[in-house]
């Protein structure tokens, strides 16, 4: 089973290459965040077509997340992050895929720090934890994947200098992560790349792409059933280079069966 996670930045405008991609790659479930899109807009029938079939958790303009299944309906168990009744962002959708329960998560960026947004990013932070520590104690295989916003420590950056003061890099934020691998849950690409200098995400300005100036971002976190089964991950890197393509590059988890 294949699991990968890639914030899309925009379903509408990076269409043809998300289709590109799922055809060349097929992964066996793909979790999609940033589709910045309604749910009524949200081009399921484009996905039908090559053999995917879709949940999606849509917001106008910003966030929204979706899980795609290559011949499965995937079957929704959680849609909003439970812990705040008020927060209507769309960030997290679940569901069991093939026995294995996925998680698509957009995390808060959470810029400008200190301010309400990072506050908020912080409380959703322990708002995932809460939940997620739901999900492990039910013993139930489960992945959380997605764009976390969180660069866990310094080998995950080209230069822990440039990115310092931003939110992404903050010391709550890190604790706030290296408590959920506390918990019990597996890093996947930090696993089998205990050295780092692996990026997820390059950013459109400054040239970050072509002097490979990125960071790790995009997150695979897989429970104990899960990580068992762990056999390879990687970053679909070169789909970062396409025309017209989103800042980030698919990420992916090989498990064995």
């Amino acid at each position: 089973m294949k699991i990968a996670t890639f914030n899309i930045n925009g379903i509408k405008a990076r269409l043809p290459r998300l289709k590109e991609w799922l055809e060349e790659t097929r992964p066996t479930v793909a979790c999609l965040q940033e589709i910045k899109t309604q749910d009524e807009g949200f081009p399921a029938d484009e996905f039908e077509a090559i053999g995917y079939k879709a949940i999606w958790h849509g917001q106008k303009g910003f966030n929204g997340v979706a899980i795609l299944a290559d011949g499965i309906e995937p079957v929704e168990t959680q849609r909003g992050l439970p812990g705040d009744p008020d927060d209507e962002h769309a960030r997290y959708l679940e569901a069991d895929v093939g026995g294995v329960r996925v998680a698509s998560i957009y995390l808060p960026n959470g810029n400008p720090q200190p301010g309400p947004k990072f506050d908020y990013k912080l409380a959703w932070m322990e708002r995932l934890r809460a939940h997620a520590a739901s999900l492990w104690a039910q013993e139930i295989p489960t992945a959380l994947v997605g764009d976390f916003n969180v660069i866990p420590e310094d080998k995950d950056v080209w230069s822990p200098r440039a990115m310092a003061n931003d939110a992404l890099m903050q010391t709550e934020s890190r604790d706030a992560y290296a408590r959920l691998l506390a918990d019990g849950w597996t890093d996947a690409v930090d696993t089998l790349n205990p050295r780092g200098g692996v990026w997820t995400f390059w950013d459109y300005q400054a040239g970050a792409w072509q002097r490979d100036h990125g960071f790790r971002i995009d997150h695979l976190l897989l429970s104990p059933e899960l990580a068992d089964r762990l056999s390879a991950v990687g970053v679909d890197k070169e789909h970062r280079g396409r025309e017209k393509a989103s800042d980030h590059a698919p990420v992916w988890v090989q498990l064995k069966d």
